[in-house]
């Protein structure tokens, strides 16, 4: 466990916005400067006056701008003595997985079996791996998430400017995913849209799930057959929507669910597989399309399927 100490802040402080707080809220930005400090702390000391934006009262809804100068009163802030812990091979693995990097963003190469940040029992994952590896890097975010076992493009934001185009991107039609997935049985389409709502946290068996239900959030996905084995079919998935576990949930809906998927697959596939030594959940964030969030330009990402999932299909009978 982390210890705490209470560290004081001296004195005033004058803070000037640079690019990496841009557009930035007051409170947002406050959050986390002031790590430690409760919320409640911050939200009065904004109401109080005792924190200025060039010199004038705001709202914490203000979204601040370059140049900026905020005054950060004296306060106590409880400061976590260790980093969060990230395991040794997580930084090794990262540091060869870099698809693509400039000023702007980064492509990485998720790698399976690792969470994309910490929390929920996980104490560093894959945004506080890079964020170690890379110090001098002051702004480090992720602009979407991937499941644990989901392997595959990911990006990560080096400039809030870049995150805040990107966010907007992934809210509208702007970005093309298209994931590798191995539905278990035989999936006779050629193509098939599936447009079913999906609601999340629904307690089944004492387990957090997303289920199909009319009251949930509108959901589309696009499967497309690529191969088809003995026991299996390889698809493209092409998430319209950027739904938690969309994909799983929509392959289970069709009556394939995803290899290896232990929550919503079935049991006797999963044990078929794992016998034969496959042990991960078959979905791999194969491709991302988009125009550069600063430059415009198009560009076409493509990650390598990892060395497990293409043993497996090679090892696959096929029809």
């Amino acid at each position: 466990m982390n210890q705490v100490s209470e560290t004081p802040r001296p004195s005033v402080q004058w803070l000037e916005v640079t690019d990496a707080n841009s557009e930035q809220r007051l409170d947002n930005f406050l959050i986390g400067f002031l790590k430690g400090v409760p919320k409640t702390r911050i939200y009065r000391m904004v109401r109080k006056g005792e924190v200025r934006v060039n010199k004038g009262r705001v709202d914490v809804s203000y979204k601040l701008a370059i140049g900026d100068i905020v005054r950060i009163p004296p306060v106590r802030v409880a400061e976590a003595a260790d980093e969060a812990i990230v395991q040794p091979a997580l930084k090794f693995s990262l540091e060869n997985q870099i698809l693509y990097e400039d000023d702007g963003f980064i492509v990485l190469n998720k790698p399976s079996g690792f969470a994309v940040h910490g929390g929920s029992g996980v104490s560093g994952g894959i945004i506080e791996a890079l964020r170690q590896i890379r110090p001098q890097q002051k702004f480090l975010e992720l602009v979407h998430r991937l499941d644990k076992e989901t392997s595959g493009c990911l990006l990560i934001a080096k400039k809030r400017s870049a995150l805040r185009v990107l966010h907007e991107m992934f809210r509208g039609d702007g970005i093309q995913k298209t994931y590798l997935a191995l539905l278990a049985g035989q999936f006779k389409r050629k193509s098939q849209r599936v447009d079913v709502p999906l609601l999340k946290n629904v307690a089944q068996g004492g387990e957090r799930m997303v289920v199909v239900s009319q009251a949930g959030k509108p959901a589309e996905t696009l499967f497309t057959r690529l191969k088809a084995f003995r026991e299996a079919t390889l698809v493209h998935a092409a998430p319209k929507t950027g739904r938690t576990h969309q994909i799983r949930v929509h392959a289970a809906w069709l009556g394939h669910p995803i290899v290896g998927d232990d929550r919503y697959g079935e049991d006797n596939v999963n044990k078929a597989f794992k016998q034969r030594g496959y042990k991960r959940l078959f979905l791999h964030a194969e491709q991302l399309r988009f125009a550069h969030p600063l430059t415009g330009a198009p560009l076409h990402f493509n990650a390598p399927l990892p060395a497990d999932l293409q043993t497996l299909l090679e090892h696959e009978e096929t029809l």
